[in-house]
């Protein structure tokens, strides 16, 4: 084992130095602390009398620990698991983070998450660095600035990788990503190490739950929170009074669910989970086409958006009267069918084909819960789903349409960085059409027969047309269409909720 000199001894004493500036511990464990770090990088002793300071972060310090550690690892998932174990000596356990946060929190509510966030982005459970590659642009649409990214955050893994992963034995533990006993899990060649991931846990409708922030986060303090109890998704009035109960204890944060059925919701169904963060999506910014009232519901107004997809807006002063109202709505779209737009409330098996996807807020003293209509049938010529991105927009993106992307926050996936510059070279006459992907082959074509691309606009150009399919993709998953025949059929909708009771 190797004695350090000065300069890592420093690093040393400035990484523990991090534990306390993150009340992990008090100055008594720092000798404690120390030693558990010299244990992980192999050191038997290091120079005393030296004093650590948070000039430098605690990834940096990391990769300097590392390196003085000085191995190597056959697998990505191995380093990974060593470069946790490491951070992990200076996280707050889950009882010390759950007393700093409540204490915060009882002073004043944004004191308390931004601890827990300033946290997650130190220790990595929030990945900075990884969530810097995306790129991201926005499209000026005629439903207002649509968003969109490509997702480059999450580290590819290599062919041995994957072999790997397929050959390990199979295992239940923890039963999915999401599951809280993932918190200080260690990791393996299948599951991420975890040994720095920690919950905060809440009472919701009497049952336990608990929420961190999302390691490749898509938006603004991007939170998950998770239903201790391992049920799957479900939609309904406990939904919606969760939500305000979140939104009630978290005023700074919207929250949503996915849907609750395969082809419209997430990707992870049978574990009930929300998602929580900091962040204007544009469809909150969308203009109201109009205001409803339902029937016994004085207090409440109900406006429908001017968004591709089938939107209302539900909002009150008092959160019972939204969850009430909302419940109503949703039990209204659960039976309802117009057979000349292909609506239908269950399949030709009699299974259920109507959700909600809802999404809360509190904003301006009034609780809001927004409810996007959804529904999950097939066809013979839409076999994917009748609301679901069709053929010829699933170049750009053919995965189901979950909560972040119906607020009009696309996360597209990183196949196209690769593939949308072979476009734009084609465009620019730098490229063949064979050169180009073949999905992308016709719309590449269309695009150069109708846009005059030089090198100076052509990056321009290509993202402007990515973002006329993505909002082609949300019209597809529209129940309503925007033209005359959709919107007579919204309306049909509209006088069977406001004239039922």
């Amino acid at each position: 084992m190797k004695s350090l000199n000065e300069e890592q001894s420093q690093v040393v004493v400035d990484f523990v130095a991090w534990g306390l500036d993150m009340h992990a511990y008090s100055k008594k464990e720092l000798v404690y602390r120390t030693n558990l770090v010299l244990a992980q990088i192999g050191a038997a002793s290091l120079e005393q009398g030296l004093v650590g300071n948070t000039d430098t972060s605690l990834s940096v310090l990391a990769d300097k620990l590392i390196a003085i550690q000085d191995v190597s690892f056959d697998m990505g998932w191995q380093e990974a698991i060593n470069r946790t174990q490491l951070l992990n000596i200076v996280t707050p356990t889950p009882d010390v983070l759950a007393v700093e946060f409540e204490r915060l929190y009882a002073v004043d509510p944004e004191q308390a998450v931004k601890y827990y966030y300033f946290i997650s982005e130190s220790v990595e459970n929030v990945k900075v660095k990884d969530i810097a590659r995306n790129i991201a642009f926005t499209h000026n649409s005629k439903y207002g600035d649509i968003e969109i990214t490509i997702n480059l955050s999450k580290p590819e893994k290599t062919t041995a990788e994957i072999k790997a992963a397929a050959s390990a034995p199979k295992s239940s533990y923890p039963p999915t990503a999401l599951d809280y006993t993932n918190e200080g899990y260690v990791g393996s060649v299948t599951a991420a190490p975890r040994l720095t991931h920690r919950f905060i846990r809440d009472d919701f409708s009497g049952e336990t739950w608990g929420w961190h922030y999302s390691p490749y986060a898509y938006f603004e303090e991007h939170a998950i929170f998770v239903n201790f109890k391992r049920q799957a998704m479900e939609m309904g009035q406990r939904t919606f009074t969760r939500l305000m109960q979140i939104v009630t204890r978290y005023p700074m944060y919207m929250v949503g669910s996915n849907a609750d059925l395969p082809i419209v919701g997430g990707s992870i169904l049978s574990q009930e989970h929300y998602q929580a963060g900091r962040h204007e999506f544009p469809m909150m910014k969308a203009e109201i086409k109009q205001t409803i009232k339902l029937p016994d519901y004085e207090d409440v107004t109900v406006s429908v958006l001017n968004w591709p997809m089938t939107a209302f807006k539900v909002s009150a002063k008092h959160a019972a009267d939204v969850v009430t109202a909302g419940e109503y709505l949703r039990r209204a779209w659960e039976n309802y069918s117009d057979e000349s737009l292909m609506i239908n409330a269950t399949s030709a098996k009699g299974e259920r084909q109507h959700t909600v996807t809802p999404i809360a807020q509190f904003k301006d003293d009034q609780y809001e819960l927004y409810l996007v209509l959804r529904d999950n049938g097939t066809s013979d010529e839409y076999p994917m789903g009748i609301f679901h991105p069709h053929a010829d927009v699933q170049h750009i993106k053919q995965e189901n349409i979950g909560l972040i992307e119906v607020m009009g926050l696309a996360i597209l996936p990183a196949r196209l960085l690769m593939e949308l510059q072979q476009v734009e070279k084609f465009l620019v006459d730098r490229a063949t059409i064979e050169e180009v992907a073949e999905s992308h082959r016709e719309w590449a074509q269309d695009i150069k027969h109708t846009r005059q691309a030089s090198p100076a606009n052509v990056t321009e150009i290509v993202q402007e047309e990515v973002g006329e399919v993505f909002v082609r993709v949300l019209e597809d998953a529209g129940v309503y269409k925007t033209d005359a025949a959709g919107q007579a059929g919204l309306n049909r909708f509209i006088d069977f909720l406001t004239s039922t009771k």
